[in-house]
């Protein structure tokens, strides 16, 4: 089968190399799919380069967040079967960017049948991370400003979706005027610019003073700093990423004077520590999915071959919502 393998440590274009590898089997408690869409995230990038939490054997797959179906199964699983179109993470080395991928079957999920392939594909790391990050971390309530930064990316634009569904207001936050009118279009009430706007000061002139009660932070950096700058009292900073390359430094002092939270969210420990917890989750999320709530940004979708530029491009921030690889 075809794959893209890592092969040494560096950027997309100098990491990866296409050839044909062996068709993997399932391990006990693992499945096979045929890969029908492969999501592209950030953290393919480190995984290129050496920087991701784990670091695989050289030469591996990556490609972390797959939708496919079912081709075998592994000793021990009867759930889900083969023929079963699911989604999920895949269980590396044998990672997405390829024709077959395996997966641990505890994390396959069900792929809602409202979504396509590719919003499938998208779905579980944006999805799980925003209803974990703004339910279970931030009790997000009906009324609520909820602010979120890069509100046109894949995992932002998942959190702008779901806050809609939980009867927040939502303010988004973009960088230019194309993304702008596009967060408008994935669901952001009010939208602020922050190549011409001061964050801070719009987001308390859109709440009345009030200021946001939840803060959705994928970026780190001036996005976190603005946010301490513009939180309401009581208000929860939720920090799921650092897209910047600049991580949050919260100032503890500052947290008590202006009464705010700081919460953060790994949602790996929870697949690892609390996997009913991501279950009740993922079957929460295909009920907003199906009901009509929901419907995942997907970027653009490259063709196999395009993978290198692909992640190249996400590296670089030049995307909005999730890109894909279509084999």
């Amino acid at each position: 089968m075809r794959a893209w393998q890592v092969v040494r440590h560096g950027s997309p274009a100098e990491a990866l190399r296409l050839g044909e590898v062996a068709v993997p089997d399932p391990g006990p408690g693992q499945v096979r799919v045929a890969v029908r869409a492969a999501a592209v995230n950030f953290a393919d990038t480190l995984l290129c380069s050496g920087e991701y939490q784990v670091r695989p054997e050289l030469p591996f797959v990556p490609g972390l967040e797959v939708c496919g179906v079912v081709t075998a199964v592994g000793e021990g699983v009867s759930v889900p079967a083969v023929g079963d179109r699911v989604l999920g993470m895949t269980a590396l080395p044998q990672g997405g960017f390829a024709d077959e991928a395996l997966m641990d079957a505890s994390t396959a999920y069900p792929a809602p049948a409202s979504l396509t392939d590719a919003q499938a594909a998208a779905f579980v790391i944006s999805h799980h991370t925003g209803w974990l990050a703004l339910h279970r971390r931030a009790a997000i309530r009906p009324g609520e400003h909820l602010l979120v930064h890069a509100a046109t990316g894949g995992v932002g634009s998942a959190a702008v979706q779901l806050g809609r569904a939980a009867g927040a207001h939502v303010i988004g936050v973009v960088g230019g005027p194309q993304k702008a009118d596009l967060a408008r279009q994935v669901g952001c009430d009010v939208v602020v610019d922050r190549r011409s706007e001061d964050v801070a000061a719009a987001v308390l002139e859109a709440t009345g003073g009030h200021g946001a009660d939840v803060v959705y932070d994928p970026v780190g950096g001036p996005a976190f700093e603005a946010s301490t700058h513009c939180v309401a009292l009581e208000g929860r900073i939720l920090v799921v990423g650092f897209a910047s390359g600049t991580r949050q430094r919260a100032r503890l002092d500052h947290a008590l004077v202006k009464g705010y939270s700081v919460l953060g969210l790994n949602v790996g420990r929870y697949r690892d520590e609390l996997p009913d917890v991501v279950r009740a989750c993922h079957a929460a999320l295909v009920e907003i999915a199906d009901a009509g709530h929901l419907d995942p940004l997907v970027g653009t979708a490259h063709p196999f071959a395009e993978v290198p530029q692909a992640l190249a491009a996400i590296a670089g921030g030049t995307t909005s919502g999730r890109p894909v690889v279509v084999p």
